[in-house]
This record gives C-alpha cells, sequence and structure tokens, in this order.
C-alpha cells in the first residue's frame, strides 16, 4: 500500500519584487526620464524547497522580512512565484488579513456571508455555521451593528471566526493567533488543535517559538529569502535561537543566547541555596530562589519579569512570570533585583537549564532575553523519588 503524497510541495521556489527608488509623478517625469522610473529587484524568496506531509502542523520561522508572509502568499495563490513550483492538494483557506473582503457599511451579519462566499462556503453552508461563527467571534449583541463600528478586536475576531470555520484540507495562518484577548486566543488555539486532530494540513507563519515548539512537527527556518534549515520543530526552533538571535557582545563575554531591545539588561541570573548563596547544585524539596539582576538605562514602565526552566534537552518544565503573578512594578529605572522565591523545589534528579526574559506588559515586546543563561543540578532529597520523570507530587501513599 502506498504513501499518502505530500499535502504541500514547494520546489525551487522564487519570487522577486520591484523596489523603486523614484516613480514617474507626471507627464513631464515619465517623458524627461524615457518613461522609465529606476528600480533595483529584491527577492523575497530564493531557490526554497520544503513539504509538508498530510495531516501535520508545519511552522515557518524567521526574522522579518525574511520571506514567511510571501511564502504562504505563494501557497495561497496570491502570488505567483517568478521561478520553481508548487503543488497544493486539497482546498485551501488562508487565515492571513482577516476580514478583507468586509464591507464597512454592511453588518457584521451580512459580512459574514459576504466574506463567507469569498472564502468558498455556499450560503447554505454559511446558514448552518452562522450561530457558530457569532458565537465563536463573541459579537451576539453586536452582530447587526456596522462593522464600521467595531474595533479592532471585534473586526479581526470575526473575520478569524469566518475563515477558521471553511473547513479546509489545508489551513495557511500567518501571525493570527495573537488575535483578541487571551480567552478568545486560547478558543483560537483549541481549535487548530481540533482541526488538528481532524488530520487537516495547517501551516503557520509565528515569531513565537513556544507556538513552533508546542503546535508544529516540522518546521523551516527563513533568513533572506533563503531556507537556513529544516526538519523537527524543536531542533529547528533550537537552531534558530542559537544562530539568529545572537547577541554578539554577550557571546564574546561567554554570557550565552540572549536577544531583544536593550532597554533593559538582565546583567546576572543566580540560583540561591536556603542560605542565600549562590550555588550550582541543590537537592529534591530544598528552599530555593531564583535571581535576576536587571539594568534599565533608562526608565520602563511596568516590566513584566519571566524565567523558564528546562530540562538540558529541552522539555519544558515550567515558565512562570511577575504578570501572572500579578506582581508587577509601576516603573523601573537603574539597577536592581527580581527574586522568585520557592519554598520547595519539587524537581526530581537532574540537570536544568534556566532561561530569563524582560518584556513589556504585553509580553509581546522583548526588552531582553537570556536563553540558557544558567545551568544547575539537583541531587536526590526529600522527597527521596530517582525512578524517572521531572517533578515529585509530594503525594503520601496508603494502603488499606
Amino acid at each position: 500500500m502506498s504513501e499518502s503524497p505530500p499535502a504541500i510541495e514547494v520546489h525551487n521556489v522564487s519570487k522577486r519584487f520591484r523596489l523603486y527608488h523614484e516613480r514617474n509623478q507626471s507627464l513631464k517625469a515619465a517623458v524627461m526620464r524615457g518613461g522609465r522610473a529606476r528600480y533595483e529587484e529584491f527577492w523575497a524568496l530564493d531557490d526554497v524547497s520544503f513539504q509538508v506531509e498530510a495531516g501535520t502542523t508545519f511552522g515557518l520561522v524567521g526574522e522579518n522580512g525574511s520571506g514567511k508572509s510571501t511564502m504562504l502568499k505563494c501557497l495561497a495563490r496570491i502570488l505567483r512565484p517568478n521561478k520553481g513550483s508548487i503543488d497544493v492538494r486539497g482546498k485551501v483557506s488562508a487565515l492571513l488579513e482577516l476580514g478583507a473582503g468586509f464591507h464597512a457599511e454592511l453588518s457584521g451579519r451580512e459580512n459574514v456571508f459576504l466574506n463567507g462566499s469569498i472564502l468558498g462556503l455556499s450560503k447554505r453552508e454559511l446558514t448552518a455555521r452562522f450561530d457558530d461563527i457569532v458565537a465563536f467571534a463573541g459579537l451576539e449583541r453586536f452582530i447587526d451593528m456596522p462593522v464600521k463600528n467595531y474595533s479592532s478586536g471585534m473586526y479581526v475576531r470575526l473575520g478569524f471566526s469566518v475563515a477558521i470555520n471553511v473547513d479546509p484540507d489545508v489551513l495557511l495562518i500567518d501571525e493570527v493567533l495573537a488575535v483578541g484577548d487571551e480567552q478568545f486566543q486560547r478558543r483560537c488555539l483549541e481549535r487548530v488543535a481540533d482541526l488538528r486532530e481532524q488530520g487537516k494540513t495547517i501551516v503557520v507563519v509565528t515569531h513565537s517559538l513556544n507556538t513552533v515548539r508546542s503546535l508544529c512537527d516540522d518546521a523551516v527556518w527563513l533568513d533572506h529569502g533563503k531556507v537556513q534549515a529544516a526538519g523537527r520543530a524543536g531542533e529547528v526552533a533550537d537552531e534558530y535561537l542559537g544562530q539568529v538571535h545572537v547577541d554578539h557582545e554577550a557571546a564574546d563575554a561567554g554570557e550565552g543566547t540572549r536577544w531583544g531591545s536593550g532597554q533593559v539588561r538582565l546583567t546576572r541570573v543566580e540560583l540561591l541555596g536556603a542560605d542565600g548563596e549562590p550555588a550550582d547544585q541543590v537537592h529534591t524539596g530544598d528552599k530555593v530562589s531564583f535571581r535576576l539582576h536587571y539594568d534599565a538605562r533608562e526608565p520602563v514602565p511596568r516590566p513584566v519579569f519571566g524565567l523558564g526552566v528546562s530540562t538540558v534537552e529541552g522539555i519544558q518544565v515550567t515558565s512562570p512570570n511577575t504578570r501572572e503573578a500579578q506582581v508587577v512594578a509601576d516603573h523601573i529605572s537603574g539597577t536592581g533585583t527580581v527574586d522568585l522565591e520557592v519554598e520547595r523545589l519539587l524537581l526530581l534528579p537532574g540537570t536544568y537549564a534556566v532561561s530569563a526574559a524582560c518584556t513589556d506588559e504585553t509580553i509581546t515586546h522583548t526588552f531582553d532575553h537570556r536563553h540558557r543563561a544558567l545551568h544547575f543540578d539537583v541531587k536526590p532529597g526529600i522527597p527521596h523519588e530517582t525512578f524517572g520523570g521531572l517533578v515529585s507530587f509530594d503525594g503520601r501513599w496508603r494502603i488499606d
């Protein structure tokens, strides 16, 4: 029995744009320049090849301008490559510019039918799914209001809700999993997870490497239109982190990989033992503190500090931050420290890595992120469990 063919095959695709330095603004200018405006050619994609297996979730990662969104638009047939070929099997739905087909003067109800028909749904299908679409967007009270009166959040929620209900074979998503509030984001991720379970093929463009690790099976890293790495999502994410975001100042100092805009710098990350002294070895059950030293080179309002603890193999154990704990300073300036006190460290014996970050209040802008800034060992302690795993429940067995 032969294996099913890939859902998507991209063969040596290149896409060129023209970057105009000046345009003919008048007939006189056109005559003076012989009818030609000056431009240079820019290759947004350069000989890109990969394939996506049917029923898998695939990530496209890279810096801004790396060609990710251009690649997605080529997959959606919005753009046509200058070279190479793309084969996409099955019905495609693209979550690119949400609500792009909306008419400002029409109501939300009317736009559901308009936008849905643009995406390929029949009137009967839209009528059957209408209540689910509106409920998913959370716009029951506002569905008969003209969308010109919608907030930007309401607008994109309705656009996402329509697009996600197309029931495609292949779903293309361009950085739209972060729309709306936290509750809506959770519904979006749950809906995408449902589509995965149904065996749909999903291609997602994202800057969130956590999304790549948790959502994707495989990934491609693009840089200036070229493929830098391809393979299992976790491995590609690690290579992307290790090679793209290196802070050369930190690398020269032997401080490890880091990135960020620099308004706040995490100057040191420490693990403190029960005696308050720095330690690189503790025991299960010990009282410990994680201390982040920072230097704010200018006043920064309501920063969020966080850390991530993982195994050396890359398995995430926990990622607490000050916003979740509702401990956020009004502002910081100059140097200081932030401590996370842990009364009983319930990690089981092993070696662990600590990454630390300081972001703005929305956690969308990173001031400084230090990847694996600290390593420490955990030795057997109390409770004494060495059979396997990462954490102890610290439970009590009872046999009647």
